[in-house]
């Protein structure tokens, strides 16, 4: 390496990446460690439509605050 780059790489899951990005543009968020979000108990998809995938990944959530939106979950699909 060299001097100038710096030898500490911070490793951030999905849900803290996202919060930090919210963060900066000003909306209050905080990550949920995963599987421990109230949205991520149910179905991550509806098998109502033939169109919509069934294997669906949970990469976490977070939750939101002053804002009509409470939490937001992250999902993969495919």
């Amino acid at each position: 390496m060299e001097d100038s780059e710096p030898e500490t790489i911070i490793l951030k899951n999905w849900p803290e990446k996202f919060s930090d990005i919210l963060n900066e543009i000003g909306v209050s968020a905080t990550p949920n460690e995963i599987g421990e979000g109230e949205v991520e108990k149910g179905d991550y998809y509806s098998r109502f439509f033939s169109q919509t995938t069934r294997m669906v990944t949970n990469k976490g959530s977070l939750k939101i605050s002053d804002s009509n939106i409470d939490a937001v979950q992250i999902i993969q699909k495919g």
